[in-house]
């Protein structure tokens, strides 16, 4: 059973692009947006990477890391739209999330300011990826999903963190970084 779960887990954690998302036709646009965050694992690692790096910074960040994320991915979600280019965006999100996670992982100490800017930078590329895979949705209600999964997968993470951080050690969210920086270079590499 125990070698069973070992083949398992990994398959588990990815799904390929046939069963990433839901079709908008069968489930509905905000259902397609809702689900493609929360079915990419890279997108869920980096999302769930800037909650616990607010938890991490605290302060101002707590809420400035997410909504700045929330707000450019909706940005580069409308770059997509009008067909605007951004290069390089599969890699950038694979950067993201191994960024993301070593920053977590060093518990990076930057202002909040230049914490959100980073994660501005990035959120363009999963906002941009978010708007090339709209399919047949309707272009409001599937940004809606996606805004208000990647909402609950920062306060996940922000959760965590804080919980972590503040009741058990600090140490531990810092090894959940590493952890994320780990599947993500398996991401890259795969």
């Amino acid at each position: 059973m125990k070698r069973f779960s070992l083949i398992l887990a990994p398959a588990l954690l990815t799904a390929s692009p046939a069963l990433a998302h839901l079709n908008p036709g069968e489930h509905g646009s905000f259902a397609a947006g809702f689900t493609h965050p929360v079915f990419g694992a890279d997108h869920v690692l980096a999302m769930v990477s800037v909650g616990l790096w607010a938890a991490l910074l605290g302060g101002r960040a707590i809420w400035m890391l997410p909504a700045s994320f929330v707000a450019a991915m909706c940005a580069g979600f409308v770059m997509a739209l009008a067909g605007l280019a951004l290069p390089f965006v599969e890699p950038a999100i694979l950067a993201s999330v191994m960024v993301l996670g070593v920053a977590v992982a060093l518990a990076a100490r930057v202002p909040a300011g230049l914490g959100a800017a980073v994660v501005a930078v990035f959120a363009l590329f999963h906002g941009f990826a978010h708007g090339t895979e709209i399919g047949g949705a309707t272009a409001l209600s599937y940004l809606g999903g996606f805004a208000i999964a990647t909402a609950l997968l920062h306060a996940a993470g922000l959760g965590l963190g804080l919980a972590l951080t503040r009741w058990l050690s600090p140490a531990l969210t810092r090894a959940l970084g590493a952890a994320v920086t780990v599947l993500g270079a398996s991401l890259a590499l795969g």
